[in-house]
């Protein structure tokens, strides 16, 4: 089955961070999450903790074209 699995930390208008998550089938819609966080580090932090997670579960870097969903 072809997935996705997409995440990013982006700051939000109240001053906190939010690692965003953005995971489905390719040509879905998907399902997205967000978890904040009080410091950039932190965020990035957990964005490499659940990277490395996804890794081990056989998930791959990839490249975003123009076929997926953003």
């Amino acid at each position: 089955m072809h997935r996705y699995y997409r995440m990013d930390v982006q700051p939000n208008l109240f001053g906190e961070w939010r690692l965003m998550r953005k995971w489905g089938r390719i040509g879905s819609t998907g399902q997205m999450r967000s978890l904040p966080f009080p410091t950039p580090q932190e965020a990035a932090a957990a964005l490499e903790r659940q990277r490395s997670a996804k890794q081990r579960r056989g998930y791959a870097k990839g490249t975003l074209n123009s076929n997926q969903p953003r």
